[in-house]
């Protein structure tokens, strides 16, 4: 009996954007479980993002290497976690000093909220580059840079971060696969940024 070859049959072009999604909605997951640490979420975030360009360069990776890579980027990511949350505190007390009426409490309140929206972007382009062996605080300096630079990109992660605050009010359970999403994004904005 002859043995015939069988072709390799390539995945549609449709099958295989599906997969991506699909996959970032899966990494929205691991990015919301492994955020519990409070502190943690930066490197969270930089695990999912190093996942979603493993996946979509075509090679292999899954909840091993999510889990290797979310504990290498931690050593340094729960400080930028902690600083995250101070900034998050320090503009709870400029709305405090706006709802107050406080003199110039709406110009203290609106340029700390836009701080806030400014480095939680800067934030997500960093994570969205983190490979192992880098560190934050170089990788938060150009991502700063790049957040002002590329303002179409960083208006997109805006978007995004306001998707996830709609989904979280809408549905709360909505906001956890739409993690993922933001990932993908950012991941997309920094590489789309590379090639310019």
């Amino acid at each position: 009996m002859a043995q015939g070859r069988v072709k390799a049959r390539k995945e549609s072009v449709l099958a295989e954007r599906f997969a991506v999604f699909a996959e970032c909605l899966l990494t929205g997951v691991w990015i919301a479980v492994a955020s519990f640490g409070v502190v943690t979420y930066p490197a969270a975030f930089a695990a999912g993002a190093r996942h979603l360009r493993r996946r979509t360069a075509h090679q292999g990776g899954g909840w091993r290497e999510f889990a290797d890579d979310f504990r290498t980027a931690l050593r340094g990511g729960w400080a930028v976690g902690l600083g995250g949350w101070a900034a998050a505190a320090a503009v709870w007390v400029d709305v405090q000093a706006v709802r107050a009426g406080l003199p110039g409490g709406p110009l203290v309140g609106a340029v700390g909220l836009f701080a806030l929206i400014g480095a939680a972007v800067a934030g997500l382009r960093a994570a969205a580059v983190w490979a192992p062996g880098e560190r934050w605080r170089v990788l938060l300096g150009a991502a700063g840079r790049r957040t002002v630079l590329d303002p179409a990109g960083s208006f997109l992660l805006i978007g995004g971060l306001a998707l996830v605050a709609l989904s979280a009010w809408v549905v709360a359970p909505l906001a956890v696969p739409v993690l993922g999403a933001v990932a993908a994004a950012a991941v997309a904005v920094e590489e789309r940024y590379r090639h310019r």
